[in-house]
Parts: C-alpha cells; structure tokens; sequence
C-alpha cells in the first residue's frame, strides 16, 4: 500500500461489495492465461511478491478503477516487464518482437506455470530484540510514503495495543522497490472503531492489523 488509489480501507461512495454466485475461477480464456503467465515468469525470480503488488498499486486511479482484477494482474505485468528490461514499450505497442530478447539466468517452460503453487515463506532470523511485547499500547506512524508500504492510511497517526507477536518477516517496503528484506519484527495491533473512525463508530468494533515494528512507536 502507498498512498494510491487501491488503499480503499474507510473510504466512501464505491458501493457495497457483492459476491457474485457461483463465481467461476475465470471468467474468460484470456484471465487463464495472464495467470499462467504471472506464474511462468515468476520463475525468473527477477522481482519479489511485494515488487508485483507495488506494480498494481501505481496504475493510474481512473484505470484501476475501471479494470477487473486480472486486467490490473496483466497491466502491472507489463510494467514490470518493460521496467526489467525484458519488453520494449515500443514492441508491446507492437504487438511482436522488435529485437532479441534480454537472456535469463534459467529457461522458463510450459511446466513452471503447471506446477501447484507453493507458498512463500517469509520469517527470516533476526539478532534484534523486539521492541514490544504483547499489552504494550502504541501509536502508529503517520506515513505517507511514494513507495510501497503495508500500513493503511486508515490506520496511520493512531493508538492501538499488541495482541502478538508474529516473528520476524521480510519488510515489504524495502523488498517492493529492491532494496532488500531488511527483515523487521511485525505484530499483531488491534484498534477501536472510536480510534479508527471517531466517536459515532460503534463501541463494540475492533479492527486488528499485522504491523511491522518501523511503523510503530510508543504511546
């Protein structure tokens, strides 16, 4: 999350979210194989998990508003394509190939999009000590980064308490624009619906989020 569009958490005036009955895996032919295609090309391991999040992110609003979820998928995959050196923007206008192509560490097959997805493990090791422990009330830092970050606008400048610690984890927003996992211990904050969104919210609503140490400081 940075400060774009897609940080929708609290706002107003999109309408209510309505599940579609028996929503089919694809809609088209077409969203397979964007699929398959963000799979394949993972392999290459040219960019981190957070570094195709961030790639969505900064579509400009009126498009990623107007694009379904595998359009957002496949326009952020041609950025990062262009962005790595990969395709010209000159030969996706194209349609086709305009010079050879840029030569990867591995060769990329039909079967590296065919095999089942496993998921990423994200804990690293850590010498540092955490600075919080569960009980500990905090605040959160009031950010507004150019970059990637996961802490949600909503969230930001306000008081909560650590439910748990949740170890030591890749920071996103240092492993979405390249500068590594600089890994940072993340926690589990729980705030009130008053701290999140005023008196008028009700009592009873608490809103917890996965918090990385950087974001917060003592309250």
């Amino acid at each position: 999350m940075s400060n774009t569009i897609h940080d929708m958490g609290g706002m107003h005036g999109f309408g209510k979210v309505e599940p579609e009955p028996n929503e089919p895996v694809f809609h088209a032919p077409w969203e397979g194989r964007v699929h398959a295609l963000q799979r394949a090309i993972g392999a290459a391991d040219l960019w981190t998990i957070d570094g195709g999040r961030a790639s969505l992110e900064t579509l400009p609003p009126q498009i990623y508003l107007a694009t379904t979820y595998y359009q957002r998928w496949f326009l952020g995959l041609e950025k990062r394509v262009v962005a790595y050196g990969l395709v010209g923007a000159d030969e996706l206008a194209a349609g086709h190939s305009l010079r050879p192509g840029t030569p990867l560490k591995r060769t990329i097959t039909v079967a590296d999009a065919a095999k089942p997805p496993i998921r990423g493990n994200f804990e690293r090791p850590t010498n540092a000590v955490a600075k919080f422990k569960p009980g500990d009330r905090v605040r959160t830092q009031n950010i507004n980064p150019a970059t990637h970050t996961r802490l949600p606008r909503y969230a930001r400048g306000k008081e909560g308490v650590v439910e748990a610690i949740r170890g030591c984890h890749v920071y996103p927003d240092t492993a979405a624009i390249g500068q590594g996992d600089r890994p940072q211990w993340l926690y589990t904050v729980v705030f009130t619906g008053k701290e999140l969104w005023g008196a008028d919210a009700d009592p009873a609503i608490k809103v917890s989020i996965e918090a990385f140490e950087p974001y917060l400081l003592p309250a």
